[in-house]
């Protein structure tokens, strides 16, 4: 009934296998293809979103070299801006410094 919409997500579920892909170079052979179909779609903001990807697939890549991720430390980062908006006010800096050092401590009733 709303074929762009399918489109775009059958392109995002087959986008979510680059990240099965065994190794590097299996990985490298991916996102062209994607590409191509995303381009083909016709959808403007699917060519964007594929540009993109091309433009930051030197990074992708390396995920597959070093399995190392930035989500924990982008999830601090967040929790820090969040103390620091609570913290409005506080006159110590080192009291803030605390908070934070305090962060890793810190048990959520979801984990």
């Amino acid at each position: 009934m709303n074929r762009p919409l399918a489109i775009a997500h059958y392109l995002k579920e087959d986008l979510k296998q680059l990240w099965k892909q065994k190794d590097v170079d299996q990985a490298k052979s991916f996102p062209g293809n994607w590409v191509a179909k995303a381009i083909a779609s016709g959808i403007q903001i699917l060519k964007k979103f594929a540009r993109s990807l091309l433009a930051h697939r030197t990074g992708i890549f390396s995920w597959f070299i070093n399995k190392i991720s930035s989500g924990p430390l982008e999830g601090m980062n967040n929790k820090i801006k969040v103390l620091k908006r609570k913290a409005y006010g506080y006159g110590d800096m080192e009291y803030f410094i605390l908070k934070i050092y305090n962060l890793h401590y810190i048990r959520y009733a979801l984990l």
